[in-house]
């Protein structure tokens, strides 16, 4: 059984973990491998327990993430994976700095232990394990570590019309954004396929929603209680899936796909 045709409106990678998106126009996958690039790196809070040559998912609250630090959001950040720079801007100000060199990797974790007013006696540390992802959901399993995250804008517009307020959809960090299924259709789908052309998604898991989506991602603030709100209007947390590529090649913005149901 096939469903309404979908369209793929974004897609996005987030270099860093709990950074700034970047916005794609097209990206190749392959079979059982996450979105090239994505959650690579991160920076772990201090004692976080990562160790790099030994690489174990630990929660997200290990590393500096929007479910603790708000302030994250009134960052605008571009990380250039060739050259390993990372671009920081908060207001007028822009920082740069190279990350392989320790020194200004260095420098790069104290500006944002100042500019957050992180709380942990030291500054956190700039990590990489590849090809181990930082996603949210890599405690779960390895398979989970390579997961994609979507996310159905008509779910968004309907939880914006039972609360009365604007629902950014990057308050859910998705890595790929679509239209035209309708509203929750992708919750009730767990182990469907969402094809777009010579490409395959099997729907993994509904995604659980924290209080990383209480912050507004235009204001910084904390405006929002999503996770009480999706409980209080639908009975659970839940806003989007994720899912594993099954079948491999290019995706584009405006690509047109289907659920296929079992």
């Amino acid at each position: 059984m096939t469903e309404t045709s979908i369209i793929i409106r974004e897609l996005n990678r987030f270099p860093v973990k709990g950074l700034s998106a970047e916005s794609l126009t097209s990206v190749s996958v392959v079979a059982g491998e996450g979105i090239p690039g994505d959650r690579l790196f991160g920076f772990a809070r201090f004692n976080s327990g990562f160790d790099p040559e030994d690489p174990k998912p630990l929660p997200k609250d290990r590393f500096v993430v929007l479910l603790k630090v708000a302030g994250l959001a009134g960052l605008r950040t571009m990380f250039h994976s060739e050259t390993q720079e990372l671009e920081i801007r908060k207001g007028s100000d822009t920082r740069i700095f190279d990350m392989r060199d320790p020194e200004a990797s260095n420098g790069a974790a104290g500006y944002l232990h100042g500019a957050l007013e992180l709380s942990d006696p030291h500054p956190p540390t700039f990590v990489s394990s590849a090809p181990h992802r930082f996603t949210d959901v890599s405690v779960v399993s390895p398979q989970m570590m390579n997961a994609i995250s979507f996310i159905n804008l008509n779910s968004v517009r309907d939880i914006e019309k039972r609360v009365g307020a604007k629902i950014h959809p990057d308050r859910f960090r998705a890595n790929v954004v679509v239209d035209g299924l309708p509203s929750y259709a992708e919750l009730d789908a767990v182990g469907s396929t969402l094809k777009f052309g010579e490409v395959a998604f099997r729907i993994l898991s509904r995604t659980k929603r924290c209080a990383a989506t209480e912050v507004n991602p235009e204001t910084a603030k904390r405006d929002l209680k999503m996770p009480y709100l999706l409980r209080k209007e639908l009975g659970h947390m839940d806003m989007g899936v994720y899912v594993e590529v099954v079948s491999g090649g290019t995706l584009n913005v405006g690509k047109a796909g289907e659920l296929q149901l079992p």
